[in-house]
């Protein structure tokens, strides 16, 4: 079972009560996250529950949308207006996508269902929208991402004992050698071109390493291919997509002020934002779970658990919210 979940005892009727009436917990503290497919999400009695068909009975589960922030719903769902409803109420980001978490197929704002908040902060915009129309402004923002991603990257690989002992340890001189010149060369670009191309430098280095430390040596990154670490990584991506996704509605930037991404995608500042934890935490889990041969649930549940142990959320949160705040200059 699902942690979090727990089956409803037949018999017991449950007090009728509103999302309202429940104890707010800050986005940036929520502990779930869900993908479900094979069943129906609904509201009964006052609370979002999912139902599966059993051979004798059919199982209700319900979901704990006060301390939830994002649910895929994947292959053979369906959800009602009421669940809906209730889950816009208390903030949760709703998301339709294929098996195992991906691609998304349906959305508003881009690519989630959000909920429509009148009175969430507008200062993050205002400070937002105060440098994006300047391209220095925004390319020092863009740098700032990415000095704050590769930041990340060396403290998760450099306290995660269980990343340590499987290879990913940022004291190893390759790992340490390439993240130091990718950060020489994230100080002096001038161009958000140049930006993106020593961001995917960087990656596919750490391709290479993940790959060799696992005996992965034939993988090649290819978002359509089959192959286990493959699938691993576009379903863990999406799951950062949905943390990113989430930290932007909360604090009240659209998702189309990007500033590495490209201007003409409407979704590119998800993109941005769910860089800072994709290569620290999703790309070093991908490898060794496709090296272990693990389901894709076992997957899903090491990522969400290592989003967890290393806060995740909250260094979106801070982040943007710094970047939102801090005067430009402080950035040179």
């Amino acid at each position: 079972m699902v942690p979090g979940l727990r089956r409803l005892p037949k018999g017991v009727k449950m007090d009728d009560f509103s999302p309202s009436d429940l104890k707010t917990i800050l986005h940036s503290k929520r502990a779930n996250m869900y993908y479900l497919e094979h069943c129906r999400v609904m509201q009964k009695d006052g609370r979002v529950l999912y139902l599966t068909e059993a051979k004798k009975d059919n199982l209700y589960f319900n979901i704990p949308i006060a301390n939830t922030t994002v649910i895929l719903l994947g292959t053979g769902t369906s959800i009602t207006q009421a669940a809906v409803r209730m889950l816009a109420q208390a903030g949760v980001l709703i998301g339709f996508c294929g098996g195992g978490g991906t691609p998304l197929y349906m959305g508003n704002e881009i690519e989630w269902l959000t909920p429509q908040g009148e009175y969430r902060p507008t200062e993050y915009l205002q400070g937002w929208l105060s440098f994006w129309f300047d391209d220095e402004q925004r390319l020092q923002t863009a740098k700032a991402l990415q000095h704050a991603r590769i930041d990340f990257l060396r403290h998760v690989w450099g306290r995660d004992r269980e990343l340590i002992l499987a290879g990913f340890d940022a004291g190893d001189p390759a790992i340490g050698d390439a993240l130091d010149a990718c950060d020489a060369q994230i100080a002096t670009a001038t161009k958000t071109t140049y930006l993106l191309a020593t961001e995917a430098n960087l990656t596919k280095q750490l391709y290479k390493f993940a790959a060799r430390q696992n005996n992965l040596t034939d993988f090649v990154r290819e978002r359509e291919a089959s192959d286990k670490a493959n699938g691993f990584l576009n379903h863990g991506n999406y799951l950062a997509y949905g943390l990113a996704a989430s930290t932007l509605w909360v604090l009240g930037i659209p998702h189309g002020f990007a500033v590495m991404h490209g201007k003409t995608r409407r979704g590119a500042l998800v993109f941005d934002v769910a860089d800072l934890v994709k290569d620290a935490i999703v790309l070093p889990w991908a490898f060794i779970c496709a090296k272990e041969n693990a389901t894709e649930q076992e997957f899903r549940q090491q990522c969400l658990q290592a989003f967890a142990d290393h806060k995740a959320l909250d260094v979106m949160f801070d982040q943007v919210k710094d970047l939102a705040l801090t005067p430009r200059e402080e950035f040179k």
